[in-house]
């Protein structure tokens, strides 16, 4: 009984995990022209005790800003150049389908798991 109850924490923990990615891409997706936004990446830590999923720390990218030509734009230097974002929206897309893939396989163990347990009670109760 143990183990699916632990199995539905772990599905949970991987729900949420994945939740927060997409977030972070979302936000990275929205801010893709703002002037000097870098691009936020978000890494996963796992408890060794638990086996639970949670997010780490959140870092901000550190490749270069892309520098943009527009003398008329309010930020720009006397080049006439400003930083833009170092968002790249393939990746972003890429990164926010394989989130939405595992989010998606984290349920799925999660329903089964659920089902199962049903399954177990039913059988108890007859």
């Amino acid at each position: 009984m143990t183990d699916l109850l632990n199995s539905l924490s772990l599905s949970a923990s991987g729900m949420e995990a994945q939740a927060k990615r997409i977030r972070h891409v979302s936000e990275n997706i929205a801010n893709a022209d703002t002037p000097g936004y870098r691009r936020k990446v978000v890494s996963f830590k796992t408890e060794m005790e638990t086996g639970t999923v949670s997010v780490g720390k959140v870092r901000l990218d550190q490749t270069a800003l892309q520098k943009i030509y527009d003398a008329s734009h309010p930020l720009a230097d006397s080049t006439g150049h400003y930083d833009g974002s170092n968002v790249d929206l393939v990746i972003e897309i890429a990164d926010a389908r394989e989130a939405q893939r595992s989010y998606e396989a984290n349920l799925r163990l999660f329903d089964q798991a659920r089902q199962m347990t049903q399954s177990l009670f039913d059988l108890i109760r007859r």
